[in-house]
């Protein structure tokens, strides 16, 4: 059978940002260049999603379903993709059922054709919901494992966890590897495998923090892997993705040529060169590859944050002790992958024990429920002394997390009042009351960033450059 070319998610106006400007990227810096990105031919543009959701509101003065509408009217041809945290939605907590089908629902409807869903411990009963709202609004479902490494997952593992996705209606699998932690061998055997017994498209997402995604890519591709997701070369590396221009580069002429045009990515590149420059402050401080992600694991965007917890309280010069421990209160909690939220659950408790003197002198609320069960399954077992020293004989949870939770957009919507105009308003202050009600309020008084009228100058713009194009 011909080999088929490879294609790209380009994650520029998403997880590139996320991981190397904080998410603060405005949309103001996106939509110049949106109809640029829809001619790539990318097999989709993640753009939504992660972190993007509360940064939006919280450090922007945007909504984040506004940036959707404005995007996708600028956007017509590329597939719009978000990333969904399952139950936790683009929150640090699992939400009620009727949370997770109301947002699936509204953001299907304001412009996200394809949804990839994953859970922080790669519990699929997290996903379940999810996927089933999806699947009935007509959109792309892309079920997600998260890759990690530790004494109780290994390929077959991953294998098993995929069929059992793929048998709940996947239309896509997606292999998350967020710290950059899967080799260029591990990346060709479990490629290999999925495509040896799934009919669905499989899809490689890395990060550069170790220095292997690029030749994981192409190991993968060489395994017969469908889609990678890169960053354009000016929001690329460190932890972000690899290049896309570089993976189009090494591919041309060959098999899986990915069939992108050089001088269009260029031009995108040089827009984003200088967007970049606004956002210095906001830079992390990797420079080059952090070989220590093989040893604690951190993601780029965990790592910045132990930091900045560290530096307030003083204690900057502890972080070696911290990454110490780290491995230890992960394996406490059976081996979590570190993605949101279980990276903040883990890193936060660590940073605990090494400030209090003493491991779990205080415990934080959310490893008091994850050890309940809240969070859902651990991949491995927990340690059971910890967890008697911490619940004093709490019950804990065994089935699905959210089977417990009470519906929960009846209650934003009386919180939120007259400051609701729609049910994206009720679903953000769901998601995130205190931002959102701060931000409506804003939004109310009439100081809120106008993301509509950006969009229809961009769009106008467009028209009178295709008009000018023509009279020549």
């Amino acid at each position: 059978m011909q080999a088929q070319p490879l294609r790209i998610t380009e994650t520029v106006l998403r997880d590139g940002h996320q991981s190397l400007l904080a998410t603060r990227m405005k949309t103001e810096d996106m939509l110049p260049i949106a109809a640029t990105l829809d001619k790539v031919g990318f097999h989709s543009l993640e753009m939504w999603g992660g972190a993007t959701f509360d940064t939006c509101m919280r450090f922007l003065n945007e909504d984040p379903w506004e940036r959707l509408r404005a995007l996708r009217s600028v956007i017509k041809q590329t597939p719009l993709q978000m990333l969904l945290r399952g139950q936790n939605v683009v929150g640090y907590r699992n939400y009620a059922d009727d949370v997770v089908e109301a947002f699936v629902t509204r953001a299907r409807e304001n412009g996200i054709d394809i949804f990839r869903i994953f859970d922080a411990l790669n519990d699929t009963r997290n996903m379940e919901t999810a996927m089933r709202a999806a699947k009935r609004v007509g959109a792309h479902v892309q079920a997600t494992i998260c890759y990690t490494v530790s004494p109780v997952h290994s390929i077959d593992g991953f294998v098993e966890t995929c069929k059992t996705l793929a048998d709940m209606g996947a239309d896509s699998i997606c292999i998350k590897d967020m710290a950059g932690l899967i080799s260029p061998y591990a990346a060709y055997e479990l490629v290999s495998k999925l495509k040896a017994i799934l009919g669905v498209p499989v899809q490689l997402h890395s990060h550069c923090t170790s220095g292997m995604a690029s030749m994981s890519y192409l190991k993968a591709a060489e395994a017969g892997v469908d889609v990678v997701d890169t960053a354009i070369s000016v929001m690329a590396l460190q932890t972000s993705q690899p290049p896309t221009e570089s993976i189009v580069g090494a591919l041309q002429g060959q098999q899986r040529d990915t069939g992108l045009d050089l001088l269009l990515l260029k031009e995108i590149a040089e827009f984003y060169r200088e967007v970049r420059k606004k956002y210095c402050e906001h830079e992390g401080g990797l420079v080059g590859v952090d070989t220590d992600v093989f040893l604690y694991q951190v993601p780029g965007g965990m790592f910045s944050n132990l930091t900045s917890q560290l530096r307030e309280q003083k204690a900057l010069h502890r972080l070696p002790e911290v990454l110490a421990e780290l491995p230890r209160v992960r394996a406490d909690l059976g081996y979590p992958p570190l993605v949101t939220p279980t990276s903040q659950i883990v890193g936060v408790q660590a940073v605990y024990n090494v400030l209090m003197g003493k491991p779990y002198r205080f415990v934080s609320n959310e490893v008091k429920a994850y050890l309940r069960g809240q969070y859902g399954r651990p991949p491995g077992p927990v340690n059971e002394e910890v967890r008697k020293m911490v619940l004093k004989g709490a019950d804990v949870i065994d089935g699905r997390p959210a089977d417990v939770l009470e519906p929960e957009l009846g209650k934003a919507a009386v919180e939120l009042g007259d400051l609701a105009l729609s049910e994206e308003d009720v679903l953000s202050g769901a998601l995130f009351p205190q931002v959102a009600k701060e931000f409506l309020q804003k939004r109310a008084e009439g100081k809120a960033v106008d993301l509509r009228a950006m969009a229809e100058s961009v769009l106008a713009n467009d028209t009178q450059q295709d008009r000018l194009s023509l009279c020549r």
